[in-house]
């Protein structure tokens, strides 16, 4: 494993959820994006291209889902990403169609960061969903 990528498993540690609407503890979900895959700074319509699929993919399944953005705590980056009402199986599944490297997991109230294309790393209990969420009056405009 290369400095990059173990750089790239801290930064994944401290993620910000940026939120409409809060979300209830009471169901587990998963926290999907489709932006810049492995880890590859992509432009933002290539972003946009991808995000539009993983819709796409995520509608298909027919589970309820919702938009928000993942961040960096000081928000230098920042990710359009869903949160998807399906089993862990599937939402790991959804991450390497999509090329992630990891994808966030909430269960009773504890996110959780696992890994899907990043081998050598194992699952990390980041703590309480809701401490990593700022809510907003709208998501950020991710054209830039």
């Amino acid at each position: 494993m290369d400095y990059t990528t173990q750089d790239l498993w801290q930064c994944y540690q401290s993620p910000l959820f940026l939120l409409t609407q809060s979300l209830s503890s009471n169901f587990s979900f998963a926290i999907i994006t489709a932006h810049n895959p492995t880890a590859m700074l992509l432009s933002p319509s290539q972003n946009r291209l991808l995000d539009r699929q993983l819709l796409r993919e995520i509608e298909l399944l027919g589970s309820p889902y919702r938009a928000l953005v993942g961040a960096a705590p000081d928000l230098s980056h920042m990710e359009k990403s869903w949160a998807v009402f399906i089993d862990r199986t599937m939402a790991l599944q959804l991450g390497k169609k999509f090329n992630q490297y990891a994808i966030y997991i909430v269960e009773q109230g504890d996110v959780s960061l696992v890994p899907c294309l990043l081998h050598g790393h194992d699952e990390v209990c980041l703590g309480k969903f809701s401490d990593r969420v700022r809510l907003v009056s709208e998501l950020p405009d991710m054209r830039n």
